[in-house]
């Protein structure tokens, strides 16, 4: 299955914005300084397990449940 990283990027910032723009564009640059960068992921990019814990580890760390 690929897209699941785009798509779990994708919860964690919506997650956590709830729409707000400035709160997406902070969310964004805190997954940039984790090694994650939103745009660099699309919905057929293939998944990567390594790039998936690093995710979930990330969600966890900023209050998100994926």
């Amino acid at each position: 299955m690929s897209g699941q990283v785009k798509s779990l990027i994708d919860k964690i910032i919506s997650e956590r914005s709830k729409g707000n723009p400035t709160i997406v564009n902070t969310t964004k640059t805190k997954l940039i300084l984790k090694g994650i960068d939103p745009d660099e992921w699309n919905a057929a990019s293939p998944d990567d397990s390594q790039v998936i814990s690093k995710i979930k580890q990330i969600a966890q760390e900023l209050g998100v449940t994926l």
